[in-house]
């Protein structure tokens, strides 16, 4: 699809500069929109600029924990959306200041500055009940932007693949340097992984206006499959051979608790908390139609995306593959 000419508005995307963040951003240039990117380090957004026109992408320093800094950045505006997110807790970037009040200051700038249109992305498993502080959080964090703006949209998505994710790409690098990869509770969780390209698409299609507010959407791929199943999928798209090994819940909150403490842990305690629950869209969503078929969107397949960007895991990268004779 060809950049867009035709100017439709301003719209402030926090966390532009992310692995979501980068596709949102695109969507919405090629659909006529200008971002402000609206970034804790403009000096990292610089990815973002060659998505446009000259003068379509705007970073502007942000940060959901100085409310001044969100009301600077929604100031003048035709919509908002909000993609900020941490996977595990860092410094001062813990989950309620982030995904809690940041929620909340993002959509009480958003009122203040007379902007209608929220998009909010959370996700799917988010549980003001949940033994993960993640998943409270980001009910806490839902709860205020309906609270503030109840005709906001927010989606949920399950765990999203793409070049730049932190899943599959977490995994494949760890096949390279460990003769196992870690099944936790035996890898019978369910995940719905959903290509981030198609989340891009239902954000962009909130902001347009073709999505109805004051609903929680849950966004899944076409297919689910298990923890292990995903482990497979890895090893067969990068072509290596590793053990698939089992690890209790006891065991892996235990080795996640000494993990944790790094500065890129493989997993936390939090998140193994979370890993206890299914993560695909729930039977209420499919029977009310708010998922991507619902709005529209064919789902993208995992294994039609996965090797384009797995390849380089395998041990000669793209040139891996048997030439024909």
């Amino acid at each position: 699809m060809p950049i867009a000419t035709t100017d439709k508005g301003l719209v402030t995307v926090f966390g532009a500069s992310g692995f979501v963040g980068r596709h949102v951003v695109r969507a919405l240039l090629k659909r006529g929109w200008r971002v402000r990117a609206a970034v804790r380090r403009p000096n990292l957004a610089g990815h973002l600029q060659p998505l446009g026109m000259v003068g379509w992408v705007q970073p502007i320093q942000a940060n959901l924990r100085y409310r001044w800094s969100v009301d600077r950045a929604v100031t003048g505006a035709d919509a908002v959306v909000n993609l900020v997110g941490i996977l595990h807790e860092s410094g001062r970037q813990r989950f309620d200041a982030v995904q809690d009040f940041g929620a909340r200051a993002v959509a009480e700038a958003a009122r203040a500055a007379h902007v209608s249109r929220l998009v909010h992305v959370s996700a799917i498993g988010a549980d003001a009940n949940s033994l993960s502080a993640y998943a409270r959080s980001k009910a806490a964090g839902e709860a205020a932007v309906f609270e503030t703006l109840p005709g906001s949209v927010v989606f949920r998505p399950s765990i999203q693949f793409g070049p730049e994710d932190s899943f599959f790409n977490r995994f494949a690098a760890l096949a390279r340097l460990s003769p196992a990869l870690p099944l936790f509770g035996g890898g019978h969780t369910r995940f719905q992984p959903v290509f981030v390209g198609d989340v891009a698409q239902a954000i962009a299609d909130a902001v347009d206006g073709k999505v109805v507010g004051g609903r929680v959407y849950e966004l899944g791929g076409p297919e689910i499959k298990t923890f292990r199943e995903c482990m497979e999928l890895v090893l067969a798209t990068t072509e290596r051979r590793r053990l698939l090994l089992p690890v209790p819940w006891g065991v892996a909150k235990a080795v996640a608790g000494v993990t944790q403490l790094l500065p890129k842990p493989l997993m936390t305690v939090d998140q193994i908390a979370q890993l206890r629950i299914d993560n695909v869209v729930s039977e209420a969503a499919l029977k009310e139609r708010r998922t991507l078929a619902g709005l529209g969107i064919d789902p993208t397949n995992l294994e039609a995306v996965l090797e384009s960007y797995l390849y380089r895991f395998r041990a000669h990268g793209q040139f891996d593959r048997p030439r024909p004779a």
